[in-house]
């Protein structure tokens, strides 16, 4: 309490010695609150004992979210830690790909820092957003040529609605050009078109051999028949001499 006085807070009213007892015995931080209350009125932040309590006590730090909603924090997208990804791949209409490393600066939205998404959901949204930008693009180097046409769209998606941050600014860090995934595949299908082709002419190739096989047996059999009808002239013959009707 004399922390909370020499620093101008009004200890008779709002920060009362059953007010600070109370959040004590229900397991929150005194000294984190009061040092979060004293840096948000320096600040100039509205905050009071009853939402720094309950921040406290909903598991978050108050004191770094005050800091943070003075200085922005600076989040990577994508976040290596969490994704072992350092880029983003994200495909253009011409079929290159483009990698792209974007850092968002937030700060703390007090009103929401309870319940409100953390910074994964901000990392998830944004790239998102950025990837679905890229892949609007006519072709990838309308996006070289201006990267910030996808921070501006990104932005005015409001992807910090319902988290515990306010994006302040999305940058591009960094943009590469990947394999250009688009005659990749159309090689891809230009070969598995060939292999459909040469199946087919297989087939029929295999078809037309077992035409032509069946075309000797017919002409085998033909030619037996041929040889039995020719074997019966000579009896025929014989019995025209016996009965004497040649």
């Amino acid at each position: 309490k004399i922390r909370a006085k020499q620093s101008g807070l009004n200890i008779s009213d709002d920060i009362t010695t059953s007010r600070l007892t109370g959040h004590y015995l229900a397991g929150g931080n005194v000294m984190n609150v009061l040092h979060a209350l004293i840096a948000a009125e320096r600040a100039g932040i509205d905050l009071d004992l009853d939402r720094a309590t309950a921040i406290d006590l909903a598991g978050r730090d108050v004191r770094e979210a005050v800091q943070t909603s003075v200085r922005p924090k600076v989040i990577d997208c994508p976040d290596p830690e969490r994704s072992g990804k350092v880029t983003l791949s994200a495909i253009a209409k011409d079929g290159v790909e483009l990698k792209v490393r974007a850092r968002v600066t937030v700060r703390t939205n007090l009103e929401q820092l309870i319940g409100g998404a953390v910074e994964a959901t901000i990392i998830a949204r944004v790239g998102e957003s950025i990837i679905s930008s890229i892949g609007s693009a006519d072709n990838h180097l309308a996006v070289l040529e201006n990267p910030d046409r996808i921070t501006k769209a990104v932005l005015a998606r409001g992807l910090d609605a319902q988290t515990a941050f306010e994006i302040v600014s999305i940058d591009i860090a960094d943009i590469d050009v990947g394999e250009n995934i688009g005659a990749r595949l159309q090689a891809d299908q230009a070969e598995a078109d060939t292999r459909v082709a040469q199946a087919r002419a297989e087939l029929r190739r295999a078809e037309a051999v077992a035409v032509e096989q069946e075309m000797k047996a017919r002409v085998v059999e033909n030619r037996s028949q041929v040889i039995e009808a020719e074997a019966e002239v000579p009896q025929a013959i014989a019995e025209a001499f016996r009965g004497g009707h040649l």
